[in-house]
């Protein structure tokens, strides 16, 4: 019920940034409901959708029978109004990447008319869409794994494998709060963790402050691409380890080579089904020919989301 409760909780913060006429709505939805959402859509001209596991529905299939509401111009203005906190220009790096933090860790995906020059972006305007992708915390999600991670007192390198929304960042999360504060059951007292976020969803920054808890001897590079990255954080922060997100090319892999080759121990995740599928291709196959990796996690939805799978290199 705790666990519920705080999910449910986690709901209310992210529907507080959308408009009166919206919110009134998200806040009428049950503690059930809200602690299994985990995407709040607006678009103008339709209902307000909410996405849980089972689907993305109108908010309407979760209430008693009302009036149907249709997201307005107004409503959307609104909220944007809201996430921005009535200045574009202070959110402005992140709207170029297609979304915005909000307090809490929750990540708004923003569509509408893109202001492009020479190929970049340089902001949106006349929102059509929103997406409120509300930030989910699972403390002790890496509990079945660490025990691997952790041999004789220290770190070893791992890329964590699977399909899309099965886990990768919320698993790579709780890796760097338990490396970073130590485990007592392992007799580990923690280590200087160097963070690369580059699509800020490890630690959801908001305004210099990390709103997921990932360790009190971790340190952060937010939205900094890991090919620059690396090289920041070794010559600045002197960490133990380097846990960053996916790993998608050639730059991305030499930057995980540059972290090994220091004696820095690596954790990232890849996009893929299975070791044999991402060891075959040809930007990561050094990585795994060099023996970077000791170790590789797959994680599935069988039979849970999540369920870790250790592989050994």
């Amino acid at each position: 019920m705790k666990a519920i409760n705080e999910k449910a909780e986690r709901f209310d913060r992210a529907a507080d940034y959308t408009a009166p006429n919206i919110r009134t709505q998200l806040l009428r939805l049950s503690g059930d409901i809200k602690a299994r959402a985990y995407e709040i859509r607006l678009k103008t001209g339709a209902p307000v959708m909410i996405s849980l596991d089972s689907g993305c529905m109108p908010i309407g299939a979760y209430l008693p029978p009302s009036a149907p509401y249709t997201v307005t111009k107004e409503d959307m203005a609104a909220t944007f109004e809201f996430i921005t906190g009535a200045s574009v220009h202070s959110v402005l790096e992140e709207l170029r990447c297609g979304f915005i933090t909000i307090r809490g860790g929750h990540r708004v995906g923003v569509c509408g008319k893109v202001i492009t020059d020479g190929g970049g972006v340089l902001s949106i305007r006349d929102v059509s869409s929103l997406n409120f992708r509300i930030a989910r915390e699972i403390k002790g999600c890496a509990d079945a794994v660490i025990d691997e991670i952790i041999k004789d007192n220290r770190v070893r390198s791992v890329i964590v494998i699977s399909p899309p929304s099965c886990g990768k960042t919320t698993l790579l999360r709780d890796i760097a709060r338990q490396l970073s504060n130590g485990v007592e059951t392992l007799g580990f007292k923690g280590v200087k963790v160097g963070v690369i976020d580059e699509r800020s969803e490890i630690c959801a920054m908001y305004k210099g402050e990390p709103q997921n808890d990932v360790g009190v001897r971790t340190d952060v590079l937010d939205m900094c691409p890991k090919s620059i990255g690396v090289s920041i954080m070794l010559r600045s922060m002197s960490p133990d380890v380097i846990i960053t997100d996916e790993l998608l090319n050639e730059a991305d892999a030499r930057a995980v080579m540059t972290a090994h080759n220091t004696g820095v121990a690596v954790i990232a995740s890849a996009h893929g089904e299975s070791v044999d599928e991402i060891r075959k291709k040809p930007a990561f196959s050094r990585l795994f020919d060099e023996k970077v990796f000791s170790l590789a996690v797959t994680l599935s939805n069988v039979p849970r989301l999540g369920t870790p799978s250790v592989h050994y290199l």
